[in-house]
């Protein structure tokens, strides 16, 4: 099968280890991936501003990038769900382009969905002896439907402490452009986020959605709090290198 990776705006400029660690991760489970090098955003922020034309645009050539494409890959529920539940909007009036888009939606993925859902993998064998609290972002709880998956694979990790986080279903504050229109309301929801984090005294904040990390990161590092962040693919690599480490592979 010819699986795909869509990496995704912010992981590709930001956050590039995750694409990295997702590799590695399905390699391990015999899978493969292919990066069509024509990708680009899926069109989201255009989406949610209003800018239809453009953002049909952008999805387009999503559509195009993965057409052949048996499996696409996607590190974040945000732009999972929007190829999901928004691009069947954008082309709802040309019969072609909404059927490409429906094929689309029925291949993609978030990688957890993937990992469990699909390959039927819970356990990586990944070793890591910390105390971890979880985000669940809005996009991939809401439009996705991700609860169990990452639950799944992290209580497989060996060695891990899980702690949970207090009004976890509460959003960040990123929200895209949410975050910098209305700046001020964004400020104090992830300033309460953050706090929320550090009454679990976790070492280490996971999530799926890079733009909700970036976030509580970013406020987290504002308040000189050592917690790191890290999506659940860069975790459970790394759990699999400690694992290595340790057998002397």
């Amino acid at each position: 099968m010819k699986v795909s990776l869509f990496i995704t705006c912010i992981s590709d400029a930001m956050f590039p280890p995750i694409g990295e660690a997702m590799t590695q991760l399905l390699a391990r489970c015999g899978v493969r991936l292919h990066f069509p090098e024509v990708q680009t955003c899926c069109g989201q922020p255009a989406f949610n501003s209003g800018y239809w034309d453009e953002a049909r645009a952008a999805a387009k050539t999503i559509l195009e990038a993965f057409a052949d494409s048996d499996f696409v890959i996607v590190p974040s529920g945000s732009c999972a769900g929007m190829i999901h539940h928004y691009y069947p909007r954008l082309f709802e009036h040309d019969a072609k382009l909404l059927e490409q888009s429906n094929r689309l939606k029925e291949k993609t993925y978030e990688f957890t969905q993937f990992l469990v859902q699909v390959l039927g993998v819970t356990d990586v064998g990944a070793y890591f002896p910390h105390k971890v609290t979880y985000h669940p972002s809005c996009h991939g709880t809401r439009l996705l439907g991700i609860e169990e998956e990452p639950m799944q694979l992290m209580s497989r990790i060996e060695g891990m402490e899980y702690v949970p986080l207090p009004y976890a279903e509460d959003c960040c504050g990123f929200g895209g452009t949410f975050a910098i229109k209305m700046s001020e309301i964004s400020g104090a929801m992830v300033e309460e986020k953050s706090t929320h984090v550090l009454e679990t005294e976790a070492e280490v904040l996971v999530g799926l959605d890079m733009g909700c990390l970036l976030n509580i990161g970013g406020n987290l590092k504002f308040r000189g709090k050592p917690v790191r962040v890290m999506h659940l693919a860069e975790l459970l690599y790394e759990g699999v290198r400690n694992r290595e480490q340790t057998a002397g592979v």
